[in-house]
């Protein structure tokens, strides 16, 4: 955790956080704490970490990153 009223601390959380507010919580109204959590949990383990795509990890889904990472220690 950052330090308090300090956001720079933890940006990697903190543009996590923004993406998951803007991509589902913003689509979303939930009855119950059970289609929440349902929603979010096929919201990164399908999508987030399956399909999304990331500027940081060379425009791959993190899925397809450790994949080919795992491949080229491999072949090293």
């Amino acid at each position: 955790m950052s330090r308090r009223g300090n956001c720079w601390d933890n940006a990697v959380a903190e543009s996590f956080f923004s993406t998951l507010k803007i991509e589902l919580v913003s689509q979303c109204a939930w009855a119950t704490r059970v289609e929440a959590r349902a929603d979010l949990f096929e919201y990164l383990e399908v999508f987030y970490n399956g399909q999304r795509r990331h500027s940081s990890l060379g425009y791959l889904s993190p899925i397809a990153f450790e994949r080919q990472h795992e491949q080229k220690r491999r072949v090293a």
